[in-house]
């Protein structure tokens, strides 16, 4: 099996490696931590997986845990990945770019509300 045989998703603290011809699911991993939303990062053999806050490293073959780091002290919310080699998820993507919409709404609606 290859990389380029895999595709990776994430939902509620679950991650799932599936074949890209028969989606078939490979392997499955479920954070130890966390409640829901999951981002994903692929960067070159290792997935790069956040969950509320904790981060992981998984073998993006295997789906077997490489490392954790409970990020002590960042909080939770959305997450932004970006590495050399990898490039984020698509709903990484999405959601940040809506959290800083709402951001710079919130700005706005404040600056102009004040004489």
């Amino acid at each position: 099996m290859k990389l380029s045989d895999l595709i990776f998703s994430g939902f509620n603290k679950r991650v799932a490696a599936l074949h890209r011809q028969t989606g078939h699911i490979l392997w499955q991993w479920t954070a130890p931590s966390g409640r829901s939303y999951v981002s994903l990062l692929l960067d070159g053999d290792l997935l790069v997986v956040s969950v509320d806050g904790y981060m992981y490293g998984l073998d993006a073959l295997t789906g077997k845990l490489r490392w954790a780091n409970d990020m002590k002290g960042f909080g939770m919310g959305v997450t932004a990945l970006v590495s050399q080699n990898g490039s984020p998820s698509q709903a990484s993507v999405l959601a940040a770019s809506a959290l800083q919409a709402a951001h710079q709404h919130q700005h706005q609606t404040t600056f102009h509300s004040n004489p």
